[in-house]
């Protein structure tokens, strides 16, 4: 295991493969993949099969977690690289409270954008 993927092993505390999401949600698994070729959604091969996962957090019942793609399109205009957008919304931030992932599921959405926009500056 790479340092890189241990540190993200470190900060996100539960994954979910594509097919379980699908199911969840009813849709095609192909949908699923889709948002994470769209950039709606991140997925990181793990495992001794590497098999594409989501961070669980990411994922809010019936859909994702509200305004998860929006925050991520915008950590992607600042130049940050999938592994350095997951370490971003799992890193505690006192300004915040909580991880922004956190405060995306608290519908602290707005927040959480607005400090993302600030990195690009």
């Amino acid at each position: 295991m790479s340092e890189i993927e241990s540190k993200i092993e470190a900060l996100v505390p539960e994954w979910m493969y594509l097919p379980d999401i699908s199911e969840q949600w009813g849709v095609l698994v192909t949908e699923v993949r889709n948002m994470v070729k769209k950039g709606e959604l991140i997925a990181v091969r793990r495992g001794p099969n590497k098999s594409l996962q989501v961070p669980a957090a990411f994922i809010d019942g019936p859909g994702l977690v509200k305004h998860l793609p929006g925050t991520l399109t915008v950590l992607r205009d600042c130049g940050y690289n999938d592994v350095e957008i997951l370490e971003w919304l799992f890193t505690e931030d006192p300004s915040l409270p909580g991880s922004p992932i956190q405060a995306l599921r608290e519908n602290r959405g707005t927040e959480v954008k607005r400090r993302a926009q600030a990195m690009l500056i």
